[in-house]
């Protein structure tokens, strides 16, 4: 069956600002690389949120504006950041014993594919040479307290990345909680997939569409009556 017509939602930053209004005041985060780097921009003013890198920066702030860039302060992904009051900075070893050792209680993660119990593939897709090395991905999905996903809801070219299994290496079982993506908000519930909230202008069935996997209305208020389950058009990638 051919993808489904694309649509759209919402944009990186809007993803952004989204995850980054369901961390909780006072949390110590770690935001991998790629589009979940935005996050930084988007805390919002009234929170303390603690951001963490694995290369040994604890207090990052937002990138630097302009040419105020310092090219000795960068994030894991080699971005310029800054670092805010009270910042500290310590051993590469030292920071994945935080990351280890449990004391990070948020981190939000890119995506190649989600299954519906939570199981996440990020680092690879199977093909020679295709991304240099899992990273720190695999300690966080394990240290961490709580895994966010941000990652637009298809590929470009249509294939859902939210699927009934992984078809790409796996780099943790079922470590997610919640996933962001550009058309909606939705848990890793006991049964699989539970749409939490749908971007402006998307339906519950432009998601049933594009998820490979069934997927629960789980919405906590709407005009649609109970909850709905459906069953995607298309099939899991690969």
């Amino acid at each position: 069956m051919s993808a489904p017509v694309p649509i759209k939602g919402r944009s990186r930053d809007e993803m952004a600002a989204r995850a980054a209004k369901d961390i909780p005041d006072g949390t110590y985060v770690n935001l991998g690389i790629g589009m979940p780097e935005l996050v930084a921009q988007h805390i919002p003013a009234d929170r303390e949120v603690i951001l963490h890198t694995e290369n040994g920066l604890l207090g990052m702030g937002p990138p630097p504006m302009g040419t105020a860039a310092d090219p000795e302060l960068i994030n894991a992904g080699k971005k310029p950041v800054t670092a805010l009051a009270g910042a500290s900075y310590f051993h590469h070893g030292d920071s994945f014993s935080m990351i280890r050792g449990g004391h990070l209680d948020f981190c939000v993660l890119g995506a190649l594919e989600v299954a519906a119990n939570g199981d996440l593939a990020n680092w690879s897709t199977g093909e020679r040479n295709s991304i240099p090395a899992v990273g720190g991905a695999m300690d966080l999905v394990s240290g961490v307290k709580n895994v966010f996903v941000m990652t637009a809801h298809c590929t470009r070219d249509g294939t859902p990345k939210l699927v009934e299994s992984c078809s790409f290496p796996i780099t943790g079982r079922g470590a997610v909680s919640r996933i962001y993506t550009d058309l909606a908000v939705i848990d890793i519930g006991t049964e699989g997939f539970e749409l939490v909230e749908l971007a402006p202008g998307i339906s519950f069935e432009d998601i049933a569409a594009r998820t490979a996997a069934p997927i629960c209305d789980n919405r906590p208020t709407r005009e649609t009556g109970p909850a709905q389950a459906a069953r995607p058009l298309g099939k899991a990638h690969g």
